[in-house]
């Protein structure tokens, strides 16, 4: 299929990237065509293809005001959620994700005897960093803001005692279906009892939805902990899979994104219009 080219999925990442960089500014139809280097018909049609909506329409998703119309009209209480079917048995993404978590105490060894594969890929959303162990991914961070040698120190600063071994193959599929939103894809998490408790919440916000940190904090019982359950949305370490740009702040601010706002505002507005797609 067209979408699936290695030269249109490219093309497509330079259009957002394009996109978001001119924040607040509407881009013409014929100046994007241009920058892309294709006729304004040909860019169009395959925007359409890759993203659901056309790229003025996916423009309007990316103002600043999106956030807040995302919580009004498309907040989730995710008890509510989950009890309905909205989310949980593993579905995200469209992408179905089989969950195995590493038990606390191997947690607290921080990763010794265990040996993390690491490569990187392209995405929609820039270059991304894919760690995975035998068992799934365990990680996954844009090099966004940061550059790509800061994003790896963080990553492995998460798991200190671990073996790193650079092999992109042992992760490719993995990788590739969580990047490319299709196929089915497995997770190994990595981290301490709260922060896991928080990881599945967002697990449980449909795509296309958005939550606070305050719901999180009172769905996993403990609705005191508003700034622990922020603290542990910023540690998750596997960004995208696990949706943590999915939590806003009650106000309709977006909060923080650990690999950058315009990653963040990226993703939500290519979400918001696949999901307005599929209704």
């Amino acid at each position: 299929m067209e979408h699936n080219e290695p030269y249109h999925y490219q093309v497509m990442r330079r259009a957002i990237d394009v996109i978001d960089a001119a924040g607040e500014t509407q881009l013409s139809l014929a100046d994007l065509a241009a920058d892309m280097q294709m006729s304004p018909a040909h860019f169009q049609r395959l925007f359409s293809t890759w993203v659901g909506v056309s790229p003025k329409r996916y423009q309007q998703y990316l103002i600043l005001g999106h956030a807040k119309t995302l919580l009004r009209d498309r907040f989730t209480m995710l008890d509510t959620a989950h009890s309905v079917g909205l989310s949980g048995s593993g579905r995200l993404h469209d992408l179905f994700v089989r969950w195995e978590a590493m038990s606390p105490g191997d947690y607290a060894q921080g990763g010794a005897d265990l040996t993390i594969y690491w490569g990187w890929f392209d995405s929609l959303f820039g270059p991304a960093l894919v760690m995975g162990t035998d068992r799934g991914i365990c990680g996954l961070a844009f090099a966004g803001e940061t550059g790509p040698d800061p994003a790896m120190a963080d990553m492995a600063s998460r798991w200190p005692n671990a073996n790193f071994l650079e092999n992109s193959d042992i992760l490719r599929v993995w990788a590739t279906a969580a990047l490319g939103m299709t196929g089915e894809t497995q997770l190994h998490m990595i981290g301490a009892p709260f922060q896991l408790k928080v990881w599945e919440a967002l697990l449980r916000i449909p795509t296309g939805h958005v939550t606070t940190y305050s719901e999180i904090a009172q769905s996993i019982g403990n609705p005191k902990a508003v700034r622990a359950v922020g603290t542990a949305v910023g540690r998750n370490p596997v960004s995208l899979l696990i949706p943590c740009h999915r939590a806003l702040r009650k106000s309709g601010a977006l909060g923080g994104y650990h690999w950058g706002l315009p990653v963040k505002r990226a993703i939500l507005a290519w979400e918001s219009a696949r999901a307005d797609v599929a209704l």
